[in-house]
Formats: structure tokens, C-alpha cells, sequence
């Protein structure tokens, strides 16, 4: 029995069985049927094996493919991505009497499913130059199909909307990245990435968590090598000033990239203002406003257990 199931991004049909649905389900690749292991119930039949029809040995890598199965399929393609591409002729009956090429593949393809194609091979690169995880991809790669099909943001680059999209699948995925780092991945400005960022989420209905200091402390400290001890540090203090309601108004990247700057000038790992700017992506000026905002109760933020290389009164006043 086949239901429907209704994600957040793309609907795709599940096959389960209806006396167990949640029982995994084996195949049985010989007579291509999908079995239910509770109770042994036929669920699905004539499945297609999209694997390849022939086994490549070791020795024969070098050698051509002889599978003719294609590319796996893509959900997010019209048609599942079931094409047939023509190879280029060499013989003479390839050819017309003017020598142009009898067979071309130049209607194979909609020009809405290229445009999707080249989008998604834009977010793959993109992803893979900040080290994005795959479920990521897929959920850009979602949101992305999403808004192109609803032609709710015509006239704007692709590229801008899949930029857009990767920022939203980060915050929704609870790995946030800066606007500055999808810029620095991408061919779009910041300002273009803010726009489609603020429409996509009107289009489609939906939100993103807010970020917090916690969410880049990690990884803004370990680009910047600092120990265990000092990361912890800067999270403690980031926490509190926002507690105390020390930091209105101020980004929660500049008050992390403060507290970092405090936690590293207290221990013995400490870092200029420009380091952990390079990192974090924000000015000198901006550190030194949030810090400036932190640095009268600073004896109240530090955890109790930390061990100080500079003492708090001797920390830079800036």
C-alpha cells in the first residue's frame, strides 16, 4: 500500500506496509518485490533496480563502462530525470547532405530543468567549499526547487536565490553560517543575498531560528586555535552579557567575536582584534564597540574555575 508523506520541503510517495508501517522493509532483488519482514505481505512489485546491469572487475576500471542504466535518478527533476542523451556521431549516415548532425540532443532537456540542473551544481560547489554535510545540499536543494517553481522571485539571479537558499538551510539545520561566508563562497553581494533571503522566507511561508553566540563560538575558536578552556570561556561570557542585557541591540557575531577577544587577552593564547575579525567576519571597530559594552563588569563574567593568565584589571581598556 502506497501513502503519501508530507515533508517541509519535497512530497514523495512511501510504500509501507499497512499492518506495520513502520516495519523496514526488505527487497527481493530477484523477483523485484518489496516485502514486509513482520509479516510477510507483498507491499510492492516490478520494482525497477536502478543499480548497474553489469559488473566492472578491478582490472577493467581503465576500461569503458559498459552500463547503459544511466545516472542515478533525480526526484527534483521533472520526469525523475529519465533522459536519453545521444552520443556524438562519427560515422557518414550521422551526417545530412550539408554535414550537419542528423541526431542532437538540443530538446532532451527543458530549459526549466537545466536552469535547476546548473542551480544545484552552483550549491553543491558552494557547500563543498565551507564543508557542508550532504543533508544540507538536499535541503537547499529543496527550498531552491520550491521558490523556482513558484516564479515568486522573477527576475532574480538564480545564483542570488541558491546563495539565499544554502543561508536558510544552515539556520534551519542548526549549523548557522554568516552572510560574509556565503558571500565569500558565491559570486553574489551580501546586500543581493539579504534580499532574497527576506523574500524566499515570505514566499514560502516559513522562518529560521534566531541565532545566538553559541552557534559560531565553536567554530570561530577552532579557527582560531584556541584551547578547550578559552572556548568555554568566551561562551560563558558571551551568555552572560546577553543575560545581564549588557549588549542591546549589538549582533550576536560581534558580541562572540568580544568575548572571544576578552577570554583570549585574560588566558595565555591571546589574539589581536584583527585575527579573530578575519574570522568572524566583522570590522576592528565593531569588536571594540561590543567590547567596550562588556568590559566594566567583566570581574562578573568570567566562570568561576577559570584560570587567568592576565588578571581582569589588567585586561586591555581599549
Amino acid at each position: 500500500m502506497a501513502s503519501t508523506s508530507r515533508g517541509e520541503g519535497l512530497t514523495l510517495p512511501r510504500v509501507q506496509c499497512p499492518n506495520h508501517p513502520d516495519a523496514i522493509l526488505v527487497e527481493d532483488y530477484r523477483a523485484g518485490d518489496m516485502i514486509c519482514p513482520e509479516c510477510g505481505l507483498v507491499v510492492g512489485d516490478r520494482v525497477i533496480d536502478v543499480g548497474s546491469e553489469w559488473r566492472t572487475f578491478s582490472n577493467e576500471k581503465a576500461l569503458k563502462d559498459p552500463s547503459r542504466v544511466g545516472d542515478a535518478q533525480n526526484p527534483l527533476l521533472n520526469g525523475g530525470d529519465l533522459t536519453t542523451m545521444i552520443s556524438k556521431g562519427t560515422g557518414a549516415a550521422s551526417f545530412d547532405e550539408f554535414g550537419n548532425s542528423k541526431y542532437q540532443n538540443r530538446r532532451t532537456m527543458s530549459s526549466s530543468d537545466r536552469a535547476m540542473l546548473n542551480a544545484f551544481k552552483e550549491i553543491s560547489t558552494m557547500a563543498d567549499r565551507i564543508n557542508l554535510p550532504r543533508n544540507i545540499i538536499d535541503r537547499t536543494n529543496n527550498l531552491f526547487k520550491q521558490v523556482y517553481e513558484q516564479k515568486s522571485l522573477k527576475g532574480r539571479a538564480n545564483d542570488a536565490i541558491a546563495s539565499a537558499c544554502l543561508y536558510i538551510a544552515c539556520r534551519q539545520e542548526g549549523v548557522p553560517r554568516t552572510f560574509k561566508e556565503i558571500c565569500a563562497v558565491s559570486r553574489i553581494s551580501k546586500k543581493e543575498i539579504g534580499r532574497c533571503f527576506k523574500l524566499i522566507l515570505k514566499a514560502l511561508e516559513t522562518s529560521v531560528d534566531l541565532i545566538t553566540t553559541g552557534d559560531f563560538m565553536s567554530r570561530f575558536c577552532s579557527n582560531l586555535g584556541l584551547p578547550k578552556q578559552v572556548q568555554m570561556a568566551a561562551t560563558f561570557i558571551a551568555r552572560k552579557a546577553v543575560e545581564l542585557d549588557l549588549v542591546p541591540g549589538r549582533s550576536p557575531i560581534s558580541v562572540a567575536a568580544a568575548a572571544i577577544y576578552m577570554a583570549s587577552q585574560a588566558s595565555a593564547e591571546k589574539k589581536t582584534q584583527k585575527e579573530i575579525g578575519d574570522i568572524a567576519g566583522v570590522a576592528d571597530v565593531t569588536i571594540r564597540q561590543s567590547y567596550r559594552l562588556i568590559y566594566p563588569r567583566a570581574a562578573e563574567l568570567f566562570p568561576p574555575d577559570f584560570k587567568f593568565d592576565t588578571p581582569v584589571d589588567k585586561l586591555p581598556q581599549l
